[in-house]
């Protein structure tokens, strides 16, 4: 019996889990997959939206070669600049700016090269920025109280350095509507005179008021800009200009303003210019 005996056959299987749905490695690379087209459209887009210095900014960004830029420049808004390096999101290291008292508008934005940093360097040595900076008192000792040089703006032009002396809400140069001039402007004058005599240069004074609320057949504005001017000329005189000095005055009326509202009290104004030597008539 035991000789026909059927042998014994053991059969191991081998259980390998996760049948059901055979790993996840294909989610991870259908997910790379994914961000790298995102990263494609989002670069397609980046390169037809902006402009070529605005492609560069963004390129000098995310250099690694480049840890500040110093060049400034743009604007707030998405894409509205050149540059992703702006005054506003960037700490200020003082580069640009060049005008000595510089507006909002009039702020040089980032550093300059070539023909700029010429430029710069011949208008700090311009005699009329030397006038401009003492009548201020920048350039030395303030020669006067702050409430009378409220009263003064300076500005250089091609025809010299342009003094504007103006109205002010509550605080006019001359009595209404006459040639009469307030003590503030007799001060104002005796301090130009004292700081155009450190020059013989010519000068023009010239006279300019506000517009009328009402329009009239004769309009006084002409004859009232006209006798300011030559008001403030004679005291100009008084406080030591010589006449001789003096090349014209005129009158401008309205014609003219500074500000857009034409009635403003700040279009009330004298300006005093300092002509530059060589457009003084040598007659």
């Amino acid at each position: 019996m035991s000789g026909n005996a059927a042998p014994i056959i053991i059969k191991r299987k081998k259980v390998v889990g996760g049948d059901g749905h055979h790993g996840g490695a294909w989610k991870v690379a259908y997910a790379d997959f994914v961000t790298a087209m995102m990263a494609f459209f989002l670069l397609m887009w980046l390169l037809n939206a902006t402009t070529e210095k605005q492609r560069k900014g963004i390129a000098d960004y995310f250099s690694p070669t480049i840890a500040v830029n110093r060049v400034s420049g743009g604007g707030a808004s998405t894409f509205g600049g050149d540059s992703v390096f702006t005054e506003e999101s960037l700490a200020q290291n003082g580069t640009g700016a060049s005008a000595n008292k510089p507006t909002a508008h009039q702020q040089a934005r980032g550093a300059m090269t070539g023909l700029e940093d010429t430029q710069q360097a011949e208008s700090s040595t311009d005699p009329m920025s030397d006038i401009a900076d003492i009548l201020l008192g920048t350039g030395g000792d303030a020669m006067e109280a702050t409430d009378t040089m409220r009263h003064i703006a300076t500005r250089l032009t091609d025809e010299g350095l342009v003094v504007e002396i103006f109205d002010l809400e509550g605080a006019p140069l001359f009595k209404p509507n006459s040639d009469v001039p307030r003590p503030i402007l007799r001060e104002i004058s005796a301090l130009i005179a004292r700081v155009f005599s450190l020059t013989e240069n010519d000068v023009a004074v010239a006279g300019h008021t506000r517009a009328r609320a009402l329009v009239v057949a004769n309009n006084p504005v002409w004859d009232l800009s006209s006798s300011r001017a030559q008001a403030f000329r004679e005291m100009l005189s008084q406080d030591g200009l010589a006449e001789s000095r003096v090349q014209r005055i005129t009158g401008h009326a309205d014609r003219q303003p500074v500000v857009s509202n034409t009635m403003d009290v700040r279009n009330n104004r004298i300006e005093v210019t300092l002509l530059r030597s060589d457009l003084n008539d040598p007659n």
